[in-house]
């Protein structure tokens, strides 16, 4: 998940917050670390309880301010060592009564029968040297039904669960999916009034069937003799044939200099890849690829006045080409400026409209698109990325 600090509208991303939660035949571990933006861990937890009751069995955690280590049995035992002040104490306590581990209620949350107007108080144990009692309770106030909305996997129905924890005067609100139990995202309110916020990132989304060979697709794009070139432009249609240009008439209109171009190779992963992305965009997502994909992906550029391009280095195989430019669209507009009447022997026939026709030009964008395919080692393909409207 995502960490973020809010502030009025904006939010900034402090740092990340993985989860890790295992389970076996006695136990329910849950393993989280926070982790700076360079990647280094500045807090990890780990709480583990017994599976059938969620009575705690252990808990440690280590920041920057304080590591500790609890064992829960027959009594409290631990130790606890104050970095700031470099002092160390022993814990003992005494284990009486029913309690869960403040850290490991959250992800227990999903478990419970949730509703609307649901509520529970949740007695926690979290210790403190500076606390007389470490046993507090933690209320879940409301539950109401409420929507979730994901950039990647849309929107989802989801338990709003508001909690207040009265051992720090903290409130949550978090949103748990109705039907996986999936938290999508907590919202954090401090003691202090610093508001905080945690957002899945979906980094385990993977809605693709068809595997993908990082190896095999590599090669496709730089161990092959093969090359894709042409040319990129666009010509206007200024006739009354919709998408027809007349040739030698409607000049052509190369991509600039330095345009981009896009050769994708079109495996079974990306053509899945492309329909879902086309599928999406009517509803503003879209579906990311791994890192690792990515990097099969070519890119160059326009390199010169006239819209070429060029690729090497290709095996035979298809490839799925994209290019986005700019360029000048001439359109037009009839205004009536008067009317002329029709008399036929000092008999009015009727009135004609006396119009003129006024030109003016617009930029717009092309988007072409076209697969390629190179048929065996070595062929020499060209190509015309155009658009005409």
């Amino acid at each position: 998940m995502a960490y973020f600090a809010v502030s009025g509208r904006q939010t900034v991303e402090i740092s990340s917050f993985d989860v890790e939660v295992k389970v076996n035949g006695k136990t329910i571990s849950v393993y989280t670390r926070i982790n700076s933006p360079a990647g280094n861990s500045i807090w990890s937890d780990t709480s583990i309880a017994d599976i059938l009751t969620l009575k705690p069995i252990y808990r440690s955690s280590n920041n920057s301010d304080k590591q500790y280590h609890i064992k829960y049995g027959t009594a409290i035992e631990g130790d606890y060592h104050d970095k700031r002040s470099n002092k160390n104490s022993q814990i003992r306590d005494k284990n009486k009564g029913d309690f869960f581990d403040s850290f490991i209620y959250p992800y227990l949350l999903g478990a419970l029968p949730l509703t609307s107007g649901y509520k529970v108080i949740l007695p926690v144990y979290e210790y403190k040297p500076e606390a007389k009692s470490m046993i507090s309770n933690t209320r879940i106030t409301e539950v109401k039904s409420s929507m979730y909305r994901s950039e990647i996997t849309g929107e989802h129905a989801v338990w709003q669960v508001s909690v207040f924890e009265e051992g720090t005067n903290v409130k949550y609100e978090y949103y748990i999916d109705k039907e996986s139990r999936k938290l999508w995202k907590v919202e954090i309110l401090a003691s202090n009034g610093k508001q905080y916020l945690l957002v899945d990132k979906e980094l385990d989304y993977n809605p693709f069937t068809a595997i993908f060979d990082k190896d095999q697709t590599y090669k496709m794009v730089s161990a092959g003799s093969g090359t894709i070139s042409g040319q990129i432009y666009a010509r206007d249609n200024q006739n009354s044939l919709k998408g027809i240009a007349i040739l030698n008439i409607n000049k052509k209109q190369y991509a600039q200099q330095g345009t981009t171009v896009i050769l994708i190779p079109y495996t079974d992963y990306f053509k899945e890849w492309v329909s879902l992305n086309e599928k999406l965009r009517k509803k503003g997502r879209a579906v990311p690829i791994s890192k690792e994909a990515a990097e099969c992906i070519k890119i160059t550029s326009v390199y010169d006045n006239d819209g070429n391009f060029e690729f090497t280095n290709l095996m035979p195989g298809e490839y799925y080409l994209f290019t986005e430019f700019g360029y000048t669209h001439t359109a037009s507009r009839t205004e009536v400026v008067g009317y002329t009447d029709i008399y036929i022997n000092g008999f009015f026939q009727g009135s004609t409209a006396n119009t003129e026709v006024y030109k003016y030009n617009t930029n717009v964008k092309a988007a072409v698109k076209k697969i390629v395919t190179i048929k065996k080692e070595g062929d020499k393909v060209t190509v015309k990325l155009k658009k005409t409207l």
